[in-house]
């Protein structure tokens, strides 16, 4: 589907360039933007290559290890239905420490893991349980303390202080982070009582 919407915002483009006489523009654009594209993704790469790198030592070190025991008491509140299941709250933990640091490319392997472990109890396997809604919310959510990709963005389009934007970043985030949980709460709660 996305791809039908880009291509029509291209086709558009060419469209309203050639009946409004400004083709070399639109041509101009293309190019200019195709080597700003370039040149971020070539700044997100280093920044990317260090997180993830952090990230591998994190996990070597047992410092995953420390933060998964540091909001376990918090995963086993959000998903009562896994208490006896480790793996899913491991990767789900994995999951949650990623993208806090704003490694949203290495928290999706987890995240799957997570899915895959929540899905062998789920009794009702074309529906989702409680515990993936919930982690969905929480995923989408994403909290995130710092905004690697992001400031990657800002570092390869020449910001002065790309770092300026973790404090409005980890405000916003930290309120759609419980604005998810409670909504998704709120739903279960509704949804449990419909079924009874």
């Amino acid at each position: 589907m996305m791809n039908y919407i880009w291509a029509g915002f291209i086709l558009a483009a060419i469209l309203i360039g050639c009946c409004t006489g400004q083709i070399a523009d639109v041509s101009h654009s293309v190019l200019t933007y195709a080597g700003k594209a370039v040149q971020i993704s070539l700044s997100l790469i280093g920044i990317m290559a260090l997180w993830l790198g952090v990230m591998k030592i994190a996990e070597a070190s047992g410092l995953t290890c420390i933060f998964a025991k540091l909001i376990r008491p918090l995963i086993r509140f959000l998903f009562p239905d896994l208490k006896k299941n480790e793996k899913a709250q491991a990767a789900i933990t994995m999951n949650m420490t990623a993208n806090a640091l704003g490694l949203a490319n290495a928290a999706t392997p987890f995240g799957l893991k997570a899915m895959k472990e929540m899905q062998k109890e789920n009794p009702k396997k074309d529906t989702a349980s409680n515990s993936m809604c919930t982690f969905l919310a929480i995923n989408t959510a994403g909290l995130q303390l710092i905004p690697v990709s992001v400031i990657g963005i800002l570092v390869g389009l020449g910001s002065k202080n790309p770092s300026e934007i973790i404090a409005p970043c980890l405000l916003v985030t930290f309120l759609t982070q419980i604005i998810a949980i409670l909504t998704v709460k709120w739903l279960q709660k509704g949804s449990s009582k419909c079924q009874k």
